[in-house]
């Protein structure tokens, strides 16, 4: 029972909610605009670790109709009456892929559906067919900035605050230098704290959380 309280539990899905923006508010808010009567292409852009997938995917989750496809094995046969489609990484595509994205592209625009891109450059530095380019940003283009160690203490700040939990910087400090530094992984390990202080009937420090790490690692052993 004690280690299943220690381990972490996956991340939830991705939701606009509850992605940490940092300074990715104006593309937070272009897809929720994209979803009612904005602007219904958008492409977003970055380095790893910024976003991209956890925009992508939530904006798939949140319209009817729609579809997350990762362009390197993307089935394109499955969006061809969907009313919006988020394509991940579309600097993989190949040339297949990359004519059936452009008529992609134009069905939706002619349908007035939604289209959300995303690749590691803005569409005039990637390596696809000029057409394609044009397409992808015909829209909104823009680009995501990885979180800080301060926007990533505030988001468990803010995590931890609705969940009635005070956390103090040392700790938060503890966790970022100790877990992966993804959000998905840092919140998955506050909450998998806050079991095991419920369950010690303690309340989370950072004395705490080493207790709880010594057992987790011991009982991997």
């Amino acid at each position: 029972m004690q280690q299943l309280v220690l381990e972490l539990a996956p991340p939830p899905p991705p939701t606009l909610d509850n992605f940490s923006p940092g300074k990715n508010g104006a593309a937070l808010k272009a897809l929720r605009e994209a979803l009612e009567d904005g602007e219904r292409f958008v492409f977003l852009w970055g380095q790893s670790g910024s976003g991209k997938t956890h925009l992508l995917r939530a904006f798939a989750g949140a319209k009817g109709r729609s579809a997350y496809v990762q362009a390197a094995n993307a089935d394109w046969a499955r969006t061809g009456n969907l009313a919006a489609v988020a394509v991940d990484e579309v600097s993989r595509l190949d040339d297949a892929g990359q004519i059936a994205l452009f008529d992609l592209c134009n069905r939706l625009r002619a349908s007035g559906g939604a289209l959300v891109a995303s690749g590691e450059a803005p569409p005039a530095r990637l390596g696809l067919r000029a057409d394609l380019r044009s397409r992808l940003a015909s829209g909104i283009v823009l680009q995501l900035h990885p979180l800080s160690d301060a926007d990533k203490a505030a988001a468990l700040h803010a995590h931890a605050a609705a969940r009635g939990i005070a956390l103090d910087g040392e700790l938060i400090r503890y966790l970022l230098t100790h877990f992966d530094r993804d959000m998905g992984t840092q919140i998955a390990a506050l909450d998998a704290l806050d079991r095991y202080s419920l369950q010690r009937k303690r309340p989370i420090t950072l004395p705490l959380l080493k207790e709880a790490l010594g057992l987790l690692d011991a009982a991997r052993r």
